[in-house]
């Protein structure tokens, strides 16, 4: 099979290229092909005539977006409506990821494809348009709702996911504050990207909600990458209303995976397994 993947470079990206490695892909970054620019993807995707056009780009600095609603949109909604003709007109299936905060958390179990969204931030917003603007304008799509995302970066990256700020603020021994009322899903890219190949050689499109099992807050989160490390750590609970972040964010985002198991796919393992081989390939230089 022929993979497009748009984003290369960032954590999500990454792990498909590695997943995807004995077939034919196509991966490229910002520079090489921005998304907004449905002109040259469209050229790139022409010439190599990709089955899956796999979108990772994404505004995604959740605090940003508040004060920046116009590249918000630009990329997270925008962009999907050229992605979506280009997909079309080579008769690929369009692959995009949207995110847990296209809920309000006003739940208390689990969300569902087919839970009503109600998103609290510009970039939820922003992403729930996306969504809407995929399932809109393509003709197949394998639309991805995943969770709490870490994983490998290629090298020269400068941005950090969660995991490694935590080992990074342990190891030169700053306080830590971090939020314990705000309940999600840890994934590992890694094991996200695996579980959606799986699931694209099913030919069976549609929306997923996709995330390593079980749940924990951002503190357990935290708490986890410390014990798994041995690393000691100034670690302080704190309340959302406390941290005083600039974007609302849901108390509670679990995704329930009824969709995967309807198209036969098995869960995700559970999130601490996923994190324990995540420390030790790091550990281990990849």
């Amino acid at each position: 099979m022929r993979f497009l993947i748009l984003g290369a470079g960032g954590q999500l990206a990454t792990a498909l290229e590695d997943t995807l490695a004995g077939e034919s892909v196509l991966a490229l970054a910002h520079e090489q092909a921005d998304i907004c620019d449905a002109l040259s993807v469209g050229r790139h995707a022409r010439g190599f005539r990709p089955e899956f056009v796999i979108n990772t780009a994404a505004y995604h600095r959740v605090d940003e977006c508040e004060g920046a609603p116009g590249p918000s949109f630009a990329v997270n909604a925008a962009a999907l409506a050229g992605l979506a003709g280009i997909a079309n007109e080579l008769d690929a299936a369009l692959v995009h990821f949207s995110t847990d905060y296209v809920f309000d958390g006003a739940r208390s179990q689990p969300y569902r494809e087919t839970d009503p969204p109600n998103p609290l931030s510009v970039y939820g917003i922003s992403k729930l348009a996306g969504e809407q603007i995929v399932c809109r304008y393509a003709r197949r799509y394998f639309l991805v709702r995943t969770c709490g995302l870490y994983g490998r970066r290629r090298q020269g990256s400068k941005s950090m996911n969660f995991v490694e700020r935590m080992l990074r603020l342990a190891e030169a021994r700053h306080p830590i504050r971090v939020v314990n009322d705000q309940v999600l899903t840890p994934t590992s890219a890694k094991d996200l990207a695996e579980a959606l190949a799986g699931l694209l050689a099913t030919g069976k499109c549609g929306l997923y909600h996709m995330t390593n099992a079980g749940q924990c807050s951002w503190h357990e989160f935290a708490q986890e990458i410390f014990r798994l490390a041995g690393l000691p750590a100034d670690l302080e609970p704190v309340s959302r209303a406390e941290y005083g972040a600039k974007a609302k964010r849901p108390a509670y985002s679990v995704l329930a995976h009824r969709a995967l198991r309807e198209a036969g796919r098995p869960d995700l393992r559970p999130w601490q397994e996923a994190l324990a081989d995540y420390l030790r390939a790091e550990r281990q230089g990849g």
